[in-house]
């Protein structure tokens, strides 16, 4: 029996977690990409996240430019490409499975209706004060998704919040 199915069923029964670090966890999980090499699957994320960083910069510049339907689509590929790059570590079918988990549905959820709404109020509603407003929940909802895989990461950040606001 593998190692990987063992320690599942031990967990199982027992019901206790396996104490693993998190890159020991993205290495035994392969997942959907079990034939990359650890090396290749952290060059994968890194270019795959470059090239989305690199999309969402040049979004940004069409804003300057007055582009905004060119804005609107490169920024939101950016997102979708530096979102999409995490797959490389963790595997396609791992990475939607945590997507979809209680703690990151919602910001998943308004992540991806937000970029839906980008596209749509620039290339087909033509509003570009409404692409800019969902590109911005867009920036947030993404940022509220990525600290929600930083422990405590949330309440540190609503903590903060609070005591700004207050």
């Amino acid at each position: 029996m593998p190692t990987s199915q063992f320690q599942k069923m031990k967990t199982y029964v027992t019901g206790e977690e396996e104490d693993k670090g998190l890159v020991d966890e993205l290495k035994n999980e392969l997942d959907c990409c079990g034939s990359l090499s650890w090396s290749t699957r952290i060059k994968g994320f890194a270019i795959c996240f470059v090239i989305g960083v690199v999309l969402s910069v040049v979004g940004v510049i069409m804003v300057f430019l007055q582009k905004y339907t060119a804005f609107a689509i490169i920024y939101s590929g950016g997102s979708l490409v530096a979102l999409s790059s995490s797959m490389f570590l963790m595997g396609p079918c791992k990475q939607l499975k945590r997507m979809f988990e209680e703690k990151r549905f919602i910001a998943t959820i308004v992540v991806l209706i937000s970029i839906v709404l980008t596209i749509c109020a620039a290339v087909w509603w033509k509003i570009p004060a409404l692409a800019l407003v969902f590109c911005v929940v867009q920036f947030l909802a993404m940022a509220w998704y990525c600290l929600s895989y930083i422990p405590y990461a949330r309440t540190v950040v609503k903590n903060c919040a609070t005591s700004c606001l207050a």
